[in-house]
């Protein structure tokens, strides 16, 4: 399986064009398809899991399964598309399909009268099978190519809902955000091609990135360069004001985009690329470097933004951020295990909050996520409770729920290589962390229910609502609209199930073996040769820490209790904001989200469309303009002049001339030519004296 695993973007991409030209033809529109392809796949990467874990462990067989074929070739030049199968990406490809399957079964029954949901469905597929063929690829190529389509599927999928014009905006600043980033991609993969010595092959490009044959600041560009598109799609600051915006998409598409696709592309390019970035940002030097204090920096920033948002979406969105900055920053710090291990685990607590929270949505607050309009569900969506509370405590890291073990994998390489302060911003993290997610658990589940207040003004608004909220405004939500809060299908729950249980047990996964044998079973079974040259054998990796996940525990209790007391003592935000005026300060200071959307959208954006783009109009219509026309005339007087001039006069002039010339010659010759013998004589005779005469007068 493991040479084959080509099958499974194969079976996705099969899936996208049935579903695409036949799915409405079909009994279940198409969802059939693509839910029959995701679990086939399901199983084939569960396999390819299984045939990695037990292969062998001797020096030999520890290899990538690497297939390359030459697609392109000229001269010396040759590039090849393939595969490359180690540890990461079979792990990823587990995760990938495991997210994707509960999400199809999830949006089955959650978009089940939308107009769209045939086309939904086929961007789905597309989507999975642009993840699948990525994390496979052998080469930089290969990994563009499933990054610009999965950018493709974003747009398409964000802005579902196109009818509504902030659904549409958030499609078009998704897709035009990343591109920004996408510039700096290119520019890397083609520097890394030519110091790989014309080549795209990834294991060659680290090969040669590690073998100090080339210069610290070719490296540093290139890593700076690569680093433009994981900040793009991995939303790090300064771009990552697309992602919480990106929430106008259906609720399993965001769970999706957010746990196990595209937000973390750029995290999985950082870990496959790792020797550019090791050498680039001179990781294993320690200190300072541009990953780890972008990534501290986003963790923090969002996790603050988090405090303030109404809609539990945009809660879990800003969530996604801050814990992407924990990926990067692991990385950066050298905690290469923890943070792809952080990845795992992060998409299916991920995965199963935004599912969760669109449960709620779906049958506990009348298709809308502000959580003014929840409270109290518990009593009403047991299973849907229970599942979120996991999921919670996983992302707050709680032991022994996931969170807790990925989350100190990163905490203790950034204390072991140097790293105080990524140190400090981790542990400050996971108590704001615990914190917001205590404050979105309290207004969604605890208390009293809170929707009855907004009934009459749901009923007169509904449609608008609908819309407003990114829900499929069907004939069924009629019925719902005057129902109580209820538990959702089972079409719902299940996912929410499965997710809660890898949620709870996946951390195990990477146990401390250590204090036994030595190592750890995730990062055995991810370990590749680059990477353990790399880092293990150099001291970057970590075994387990007692003090540092206590300390760890503790900020995450403390968050838990804080967060608590924040709703119970201080009633929540209106309670602190009305009775300290630092605290109305510091609520509107993060309400307006730390003015960078203002800096990009009324400064930047508002900008080019205002002064810059009259600016460049005047410029277009006066001097471009100006000089076309301008040479436009000055060709035609030209013209005008070639033609009466030169044509007209001096040409035509010149031959009519030659032809008058060589008509008055001939009729002089015709007079002499009469027939005369006398004449011819004369003539004779003349010229003899002419050349007498002249000889006379010059020799």
């Amino acid at each position: 399986m493991l040479s084959l695993v080509w099958l499974l973007p194969a079976l996705m991409a099969g899936a996208f064009v049935v579903t695409l030209f036949f799915g409405k033809r079909l009994p279940y529109k198409g969802a059939e398809v693509g839910t029959a392809a995701i679990v086939i796949s399901f199983v084939l990467s569960i396999i390819a899991v299984v045939q990695w874990v037990n292969r062998p462990q001797h020096e030999e067989l520890r290899e990538p399964v690497r297939k390359i074929t030459s697609w392109y070739r000229d001269g010396n030049v040759n590039i090849g598309l393939g595969l490359h199968v180690d540890g990461y990406t079979v792990a990823m490809l587990f995760v990938v399909a495991f997210i994707s399957l509960t999400v199809h079964i999830f949006s089955i029954e959650y978009l089940r009268d939308d107009i769209r949901f045939t086309h939904y469905f086929a961007s789905l597929n597309l989507f999975t099978a642009a993840m699948f063929w990525m994390v496979q690829s052998a080469t930089t190529l290969g990994i563009l190519v499933g990054w610009e389509v999965m950018g493709l599927c974003s747009f398409l999928l964000i802005g579902h809902w196109w009818e509504e014009t902030p659904n549409s905006s958030a499609a078009v600043k998704a897709f035009l955000t990343t591109r920004v980033g996408d510039i700096g991609l290119l520019v890397g993969i083609v520097i890394c091609y030519f110091m790989a010595g014309q080549s795209f092959d990834i294991a060659k490009i680290n090969e040669v990135a590690l073998s100090g044959t080339v210069s610290h600041g070719l490296l540093l560009v290139a890593a700076c360069c690569l680093f433009a598109g994981v900040v793009g799609k991995s939303a790090q600051f300064p771009l990552h004001t697309w992602l919480p915006d990106a929430m106008a998409g259906p609720t399993p598409a965001s769970a999706l985009i957010h746990a196990a696709t595209m937000v973390v592309a750029g995290v999985y390019l950082f870990g496959r690329l790792y020797g550019v970035f090791w050498e680039g940002f001179s990781i294993h030097a320690g200190g300072m470097n541009l990953g780890a204090w972008i990534g501290s920096i986003t963790l923090l920033m969002a996790a603050g933004l988090a405090f303030v948002q109404t809609d539990i979406k945009k809660v879990l969105a800003y969530s996604t951020v801050s814990q992407l900055g924990y990926m990067v920053m692991g990385l950066s710090v050298g905690a290469w295990t923890g943070a792809i291990f952080h990845l795992v685990t992060h998409a299916f607590f991920k995965a199963l909050l935004f599912q969760a929270a669109g449960s709620v949505s779906h049958s506990g607050s009348h298709h809308s996520f502000e959580m003014e309009r929840m409270g109290g569900l518990r009593k009403y969506m047991p299973k849907t409770h229970a599942t979120f509370l996991v999921g919670f405590l996983a992302l707050a890291g709680v032991f022994p729920l996931s969170g807790f073990w990925s989350k100190d994998e990163i905490l203790l390489g950034a204390w072991k290589n140097g790293f105080g302060f990524a140190l400090a911003a981790g542990l400050i993290g996971s108590f704001m962390t615990a914190c917001y997610m205590t404050r979105a658990y309290w207004k969604t589940f605890q208390g009293e229910n809170r929707l009855h207040l907004f009934h009459d003004e749901h009923d007169a608004h509904a449609t608008h609502d609908a819309h407003d909220f990114g829900e499929a405004h069907d004939a069924h939500d009629a019925h719902d609209a005057h129902a109580g809060p209820h538990e959702s299908p089972g079409l719902i729950t299940g996912p929410l199930i499965a997710l809660a249980v890898m949620a709870a047990i996946v951390g195990f996964i990477n146990l401390p073996l250590h204090i036994f044998h030595g190592g750890q079973w995730f990062g055995k079974w991810t370990e590749n040769i680059t990477i353990e040259d790399t880092v293990i054998k150099r001291g970057f990796e970590h075994g387990f820490s007692g003090w540092l996940a206590l300390a760890a525990s503790a900020c995450g209790i403390g968050g838990l209790v804080a967060g608590y007391l924040y709703n119970k003592v201080f009633a929540g935000d209106l309670g602190l904001v009305r009775r300290y005026r630092l605290a109305r300060a510091g609520h509107t200071f993060l309400k307006q989200k730390y003015y960078l959307d203002h800096l990009w959208t009324g400064i930047v954006i508002n900008g080019i469309k205002g002064p810059i783009a009259q600016a460049a109009y005047w410029f277009n219509q006066n001097v471009l303009d100006g000089i076309v026309n301008a040479i436009g005339k000055g060709s035609v007087e030209v013209g005008k002049f070639t033609y009466e001039v030169i044509d007209q006069k001096v040409v035509d002039g010149a031959v009519n001339g030659s032809g008058l010339t060589a008509s008055a010659g001939g009729g002089v010759l015709r007079t002499l030519q009469n027939g005369k013998v006398q004449n011819y004589a004369a003539i004779f005779l003349g010229a003899t004296g002419l050349i007498a005469l002249a000889l006379v007068l010059f020799v």
